[in-house]
């Protein structure tokens, strides 16, 4: 059962701390991926493999035949399979980010579990497994979990939403939380937010940015715009093209960090990152965004897309992650089903 005490302030480590595994769910919702699904079992698998190197990996598998195919597609990849945990677990898609717990630290700094209600973006009707599958987690976890509410209404809140550095403050977005169209929590504002999220991730600020780029399937995510990277450093997206539609919504995102930093005494270094041109798969534009990448305890997966950027923003990442080796996946076919890497994983902390 949930746990009662919701009363103190948690905390929501950053990416960037020590991990003790990541999760992920075995793709096999064709419909993520339409005409194109055949080529996605590889991408996955290519990311667990990577991952496994430096830490484990629990993957959610709907059933012993898609076990059998993880198993198959991993050992052709030359797997560390020791590292890997299957579990039968049913979901309707493979965006873990959003519909599986996210662990906090509670005031004895150990981890708890946070589930908070997932409605698929407020966009499709098949979310029903996905927003039971923290059962499987608490079950193997054996560890408390709590199901934030406020002011007694149950909280949907997707982990993609939302960006943390570890220490106070927090990344999200008006388009998305304070959305009228794709609602999450009918009758929050931004004050409820803010009690929200000091309350369950300890948090004393909120950045607020505005909106989140052309072809986003969850109406402006964090995690295509703007990241942490340490305490006091945040990568975000910049369009140099004036004439591409996210150039003014980006510059936007850019000038509330700036009045951020002017008007706070925490001073937020700023690195530009350059979008890649407009990534259109049978005629529709997709968000594909470097922003997406995932930290991991020695490595950073950060996407690609056979875009001339790629090299001049892995150059980036290589000089701002000094201890981590920085580690590309060509996510071209990946982000035809509107996400990348960081979409598709969750962090559990040490």
């Amino acid at each position: 059962m949930p746990s009662k005490r919701i009363n103190g302030i948690y905390r929501m480590p950053a990416e960037w701390e020590r991990q003790k595994s990541t999760w992920i769910a075995w793709p096999h919702n064709e419909d993520d991926w339409p005409g194109k699904f055949n080529g996605i079992p590889w991408v996955f698998s290519k990311i667990v493999s990577e991952i496994s190197k430096v830490q484990k990996v629990n993957i959610l598998v709907k059933d012993n035949t898609d076990k059998k195919k993880a198993i198959f597609f991993l050992k052709t990849l030359n797997t560390n399979l020791k590292k890997i945990r299957l579990i039968i677990c049913k979901t309707d898609r493979a965006w873990t980010r959003d519909y599986l717990p996210i662990f906090l630290k509670n005031d004895k700094n150990r981890n708890i579990l946070s589930n908070w209600e997932f409605n698929a973006w407020a966009k499709y009707k098949n979310f029903k497994k996905d927003n039971k599958a923290y059962l499987k987690v608490q079950k193997l976890k054996k560890i408390e979990i709590i199901k934030p509410k406020h002011n007694g209404k149950k909280i949907v809140l997707e982990g993609g939403s939302i960006d943390v550095n570890g220490d106070g403050l927090l990344l999200t977005t008006k388009q998305c939380l304070l959305s009228k169209v794709q609602q999450r929590n009918k009758g929050f504002y931004k004050h409820d937010y803010n009690q929200i999220f000091h309350k369950f991730f300890g948090i004393r600020k909120v950045i607020w940015l505005n909106k989140g780029i052309y072809g986003d399937d969850t109406h402006g995510h964090i995690d295509d715009i703007a990241r942490f990277v340490s305490k006091n450093k945040i990568f975000i997206a910049k369009e140099f093209n004036r004439k591409d539609k996210n150039f003014k919504n980006l510059k936007e995102n850019l000038e509330i960090i700036k009045k951020f930093n002017r008007e706070n005494s925490e001073k937020i270094k700023i690195i530009n990152i350059p979008m890649p041109k407009p990534k259109l798969i049978d005629g529709i534009r997709v968000p594909a965004s470097y922003l997406n990448f995932y930290i991991l305890n020695k490595i950073v997966l950060v996407p690609t897309f056979n875009d001339t950027n790629d090299k001049i923003i892995l150059k980036i990442f290589k000089k701002h992650f000094k201890n981590r080796n920085i580690v590309p996946v060509d996510s071209s076919i990946l982000i035809w089903g509107f996400g990348t890497i960081h979409c598709m994983t969750q962090q559990e902390p040490s």
